[in-house]
């Protein structure tokens, strides 16, 4: 799951690393001789090469921190005026003096994670810090609703029901090749953009590979359908919470903000998605050769009517569970959702008596109940039931802790007082620039950051923060900012080799890496191009 468990190798659950630089100081560094080869033995292979490991999320934002850190004794203190939202007003920037000392950055240096998970700020001096008085300014109530998140997820797959839903699917339309592709790529489209499924995708594979060998297609055809049927639901993402809900929180507004648009976009690509997968199938079901990975020994002899294979069962209590899941879900999209706004267009406009205006912690509330309620409907038992929600907290806690420590890098930069500074720059580089191309730009600025920061969690916790006031200055709500950041990660995520479902997928599917990314480039085309057109429609309406 991306944002959950994020889509990246070396990370939980959406540029290439290096090793520590060798450091040459005044002191001279010897090297010592090189020893000779040491002769093989007959018949023995000389030891595999060790292979690049990506770093996990948690080391990246750790250098990221350090680096922040040093970096704010080179960079002025400066300062915005707000006005009565917070939100920094235009061509108001103004140098001020630093106040901290070398222990005080020291101290919030040491101080970043418990800051970042409950740091609160103060009113007047807009310190943050754990022990002050003020406004929350910690990302607790956002780690303690993925936490709960992470727990309603496993009792659902605890109880079997999706995994025997998909099945199910699957089997009853192995006859109709491309409504299979359809519905399968639908109903994972579906789970990514509402709550990031794409890592789960790993699992089906046992099941889609020979289903898609048994109707003429190859290989390719099933990896398609897992990453790109996942992975374009999470880049139109309406209400992943781990995605939009992460960015939206750092950029201070509601999930439901901006919804209409992604689900637009959502409508639009992933049908231009499915028939993009659909097209290639039907032509090596009638042309094998046409395949772009070919097939392996004995592939062409499982292509069958698959009559022979089971039905999987769907119980009653499968279904009671799948109702519960679609349940949760929908109020969760009732809850969040700004109606008065939604349906008056006025941003400001007065909330309905009936509106929820839930946040993370009411979610977290929410989800943590969803989760004994699923266990006791599906008769886990008390001791299951409770091993099962400590198992799925426990599984999510990397991207919590993600998300902690990207907070704690904004903390480092408000104390420095350099957060306006630096967004006093980048106001330069887009001042004058239409609404549209604005938003273009924040999607292309990006798409290099979601390659060299591996966590979709923490990409958006530290980038909102300098890219959603952007949007104030020109002009377009910061639900647009919040658009084209998840669009880039999620485009990134559909082909770079960082991301563990794709690598993972294609390591399943036993199809090679080069050949998955000819077959998915001329798509990735089409999207950037759709995606732009989107972004520049929604800055501008």
């Amino acid at each position: 799951m991306i944002g959950a468990v994020e889509p990246r190798l070396g990370r939980a659950r959406k540029g290439p690393g290096r090793g520590p630089p060798r450091t040459r100081g005044r002191f001279s560094v010897t090297t010592p001789p090189i020893a000779p080869p040491v002769p093989e033995k007959d018949g023995e292979e000389p030891p595999p090469a060790k292979k690049f490991a990506f770093p996990s999320a948690l080391t990246v934002l750790a250098l990221v921190t350090v680096a922040i850190w040093a970096l704010a004794f080179l960079i002025p203190a400066g300062r915005y005026d707000r006005d009565a939202d917070g939100a920094p007003v235009s061509g108001t920037y103004h140098r001020v003096e630093g106040t901290q000392s070398f222990t005080d950055r020291l101290n919030d240096l040491f101080l970043s994670p418990v800051n970042g998970l409950y740091g609160i700020q103060d009113l007047r001096t807009h310190e943050v810090g754990p022990s002050l008085t003020g406004a929350l300014y910690g990302s607790a109530g956002v780690f303690l609703f993925v936490l709960a998140m992470g727990a309603f997820i496993t009792v659902v797959f605890a109880t079997g029901a999706l995994d025997r839903g998909i099945a199910l699917l699957a089997h009853r339309l192995r006859d109709r090749g491309a409504l299979l592709i359809a519905a399968v790529m639908l109903a994972f489209s579906v789970l990514g953009t509402v709550e990031g499924f794409a890592e789960e995708t790993l699992g089906f594979y046992g099941l889609l590979v020979p289903m898609m060998l048994a109707l003429g297609y190859d290989r390719l055809v099933a990896a398609g359908c897992a990453i790109l049927g996942a992975g374009i639901g999470v880049l139109c993402s309406t209400v992943n919470p781990f995605a939009t809900g992460v960015a939206s929180s750092a950029a201070g507004i509601s999930l439901g903000d901006g919804i209409a648009l992604r689900f637009a976009m959502w409508l639009v690509l992933t049908p231009v998605t499915i028939l993009y997968v659909v097209r290639y199938a039907r032509r090596v079901q009638r042309e094998p050769a046409k395949s772009l990975c070919g097939f392996m020994p004995g592939d062409r002899e499982r292509k069958a009517t698959g009559a022979d294979v089971v039905e999987p069962e769907l119980t009653r209590l499968h279904k009671t569970v799948l109702v519960l899941v679609a349940l949760v879900f929908a109020f969760m999209i009732f809850s969040v959702v700004p109606w008065s706004s939604a349906l008056t267009g006025e941003a400001d406009a007065t909330p309905y008596p009936w509106e929820p205006d839930w946040s993370f912690p009411q979610l977290a509330a929410l989800f943590m109940c969803a989760a004994v309620l699923v266990g006791l409907v599906a008769r886990l038992g008390e001791a299951k039931l409770s091993s099962t929600i400590i198992q799925g907290a426990a599984d999510f806690i990397s991207p919590a802790l993600v998300i902690m420590l990207a907070r704690g890098v904004t903390v480092i930069m408000n104390n420095a007082q350099i957060t306006d500074t630096v967004l006093h720059s980048i106001e330069g580089a887009v001042k004058g620039t239409s609404s549209g191309l604005f938003a273009v730009i924040v999607f292309l600025v990006n798409l290099p950051l979601a390659f060299l920061i591996p966590s979709t969690s923490g990409h958006a916790t530290l980038a909102m923060p300098i890219l959603a006031p952007l949007a104030d200055f020109a002009g377009v709500s910061r639900a647009v900012v919040v658009t084209a950041w998840q669009a880039a990660s999620g485009w990134m995520n559909l082909w770079v080799p960082t991301t563990a479902v794709t690598i993972g997928g294609v390591a399943l599917a036993k199809v090679g890496y080069d050949t998955y990314l000819r077959f998915v480039w001329p798509l990735l085309a089409v999207l950037l191009v759709l995606i732009c057109g989107f972004l520049v429609l929604g800055a501008t309406i």
